[in-house]
């Protein structure tokens, strides 16, 4: 059985996209004429290019167009690619060769980027212009904290005392050294002191200081008092060791160092733009990825990678995937099951209990979410697994991850149903899920935000059903409710439910106050709801009690 994904599906849950498409482009047996575009209407230049055009730094000037080769094609370009029997512009992300023939990594423009997809030569058309990127500006070097804070204090008034200190300070150095010298000469012409005591007073001569020499005596007492806080020339600057100088930031260059280095640095090179799988082979389904997923460099080299569907390893040979599947002893989830019925169950994992079964479900469905970030540090999160059951085990249908502690009361940080599951109601089934366990903590909540775009709609599908049935319930014989009860009876939060009903439109101002008002079109949409066949949950069957942690087991150092 052969189920390839339709990139056309939701990324998180259910949900539509765009019309395009991500399967494997029909071969073009006639040549298709591009539309007129008016980027690429522009008359080419006379004569052959020897290099691709530049612009100059800082113009503002349109696009440059002009007529390329394959060879003169680089990463950036826009060109125009053969795509569903028409040509619509797409930009060049990496170019590779491949069995001796280049292919290109194209996305296209303003589509999804789950739309992405390696395309070979014949596909581009370069009979017509193509337009060339922009060189990127030179950034300006960052002028120092030191520098900023020494312009802007030149005028305060502590600014103008120290000057002055400090100009008075190679006049005190000089009166000092006249007076200790006048001092020696006596000393030595009556006998106290030898006579080869006097080169140490020669390194004090006007208008400079001798850092080297120690100086370990007292001031002399013939030496004014006042003139005695020449010692402490500038307490102003900070100590240093070893003679650097201390890096001094602002807090926007601060913020600026921690983002672009460190372990906060994310998709260095830009490498996450690409996908690195053409198709990956999990269980009896061969899937096309959406996005770049973090898995050993090795694997990208593979037409194919193969992922069991219980433990999730990954191999990039038949044969080793087939001697791993003899071996493999894991039919479900490894974790404890708290629900089944008769269509699916629910598996509850621990992140910190089994580290390499949750990483690898990261990077899983990594391929199918953009934004994911997380992939290694499982520790402080529970993951929820849905599976289907047959005779050969536990099938995984969809998951969602929950911290163990959350300070903002999120029930979800990640949803993902897997996309041979998607479009059957799996997706409301798992924010179902979700609800019900914050129903048996006593709590409300809510998903991790910002939601993705195919996420939100899912919710907002869900919050609409629900709360539409749960005010036009006949069998409830309430006639006034509120924004707070709707709250408790759903497990909502309460801005998530004023949120909905502005969307539906319900909410209405009348004698100087909001009212819930169901409308025809809410009504019409209930009857709808009653004829559709959902997937639904039995509390009843739901043997779960809301874990506790204690301090020591909320720490997650390594």
């Amino acid at each position: 059985m052969r189920s390839p994904a339709s990139p056309g599906s939701s990324s998180q849950l259910a949900g539509e996209d765009a019309t395009m498409s991500s399967q494997a482009s029909p071969s073009i047996q006639a040549t298709p004429q591009p539309p007129p575009l008016s980027v690429m209407d522009q008359n080419p230049p006379s004569g052959s290019l020897s290099a691709a055009p530049s612009v100059p730094s800082g113009s503002q000037s349109p696009p440059l167009l002009s007529i390329a080769t394959l060879a003169q094609l680089r990463v950036g370009c826009k060109v125009l690619v053969s795509k569903d029997h028409d040509y619509r512009v797409a930009e060049l992300l990496s170019i590779h060769t491949k069995k001796g023939e280049p292919v290109f990594y194209v996305h296209y423009q303003d589509f999804n980027k789950r739309l992405d997809e390696w395309v070979t030569a014949p596909r581009l058309d370069l009979s017509r212009p193509v337009e060339w990127p922009r060189p990127e500006k030179p950034k300006k070097a960052p002028a120092s904290a030191a520098s900023k804070n020494s312009k802007n204090s030149q005028d305060t008034p502590l600014a103008r005392d120290r000057k002055n200190k400090r100009s008075r300070v190679p006049a005190k150095i000089a009166k000092a050294a006249q007076l200790a010298r006048a001092r020696g000469k006596e000393n030595i012409e009556a006998g106290l002191v030898k006579d080869d005591a006097e080169p140490f007073l020669d390194g004090l001569t006007p208008g400079t200081t001798n850092n080297a020499t120690p100086m370990t005596s007292t001031p002399s007492e013939d030496v004014d008092a006042k003139d005695t806080d020449l010692m402490d020339l500038d307490d102003t600057q900070p100590e240093t060791t070893d003679g650097l100088q201390p890096e001094n930031y602002s807090r926007e260059e601060e913020i600026e160092k921690l983002r672009t280095s460190g372990s906060m640095t994310q998709n260095a090179h830009e490498v996450a733009r690409v996908r690195n799988f053409m198709k990956i082979q999990f269980g009896q389904h061969e899937i096309e990825p959406w996005y770049f997923s973090p898995y050993p460099i090795e694997l990208t080299e593979d037409d194919c990678v193969y992922i069991c569907e219980f433990c999730l390893s990954y191999y990039g040979s038949i044969k080793q995937f087939q001697r791993h599947r003899v071996k493999c002893q894991l039919q479900h989830p490894p974790g404890n099951e708290i629900y089944r019925d008769e269509n699916v169950s629910f598996f509850e994992i621990d992140g910190r209990r089994q580290r390499t079964w949750c990483r690898n479900l990261c990077l899983l469905s990594k391929l199918f979410l953009d934004h994911k970030t997380l992939y290694y540090d499982v520790d402080p999160f529970l993951f929820y697994c849905m599976t289907r059951r047959d005779e050969l085990g536990h099938h995984l249908v969809g998951y969602f991850s929950k911290e163990k502690e959350s300070a903002e009361q999120y029930n979800v940080a990640c949803i993902l149903t897997l996309p041979q599951y998607q479009r059957l109601g799996y997706g409301k089934l798992l924010i179902d899920f979700s609800y019900e366990l914050s129903k048996k903590e006593g709590k409300l909540g809510s998903p991790e935000k910002p939601l993705s775009d195919l996420g939100l709609l899912s919710y907002r599908a869900y919050w609409s059903d629900t709360i539409i049935e749960l005010l036009a319930d006949e069998d409830r014989d309430v006639k006034e409710t509120t924004i707070e009860e709707i709250a408790t009876a759903t497990s909502m939060t309460t801005q998530d439910v004023l949120h909905t009903l502005q969307t539906l439109n319900m909410l209405k101002y009348y004698r100087g106050q909001h009212i819930i008002c169901l409308t025809n079109g809410v009504l019409e949409y209930r009857e709808k709801l009653r004829k559709r066949r959902r997937r639904k949950l039995d509390p009843q069957k739901l043997q779960w009690k809301p874990p506790v942690f204690t301090p020591a087991q909320l720490r997650f150092a390594w």
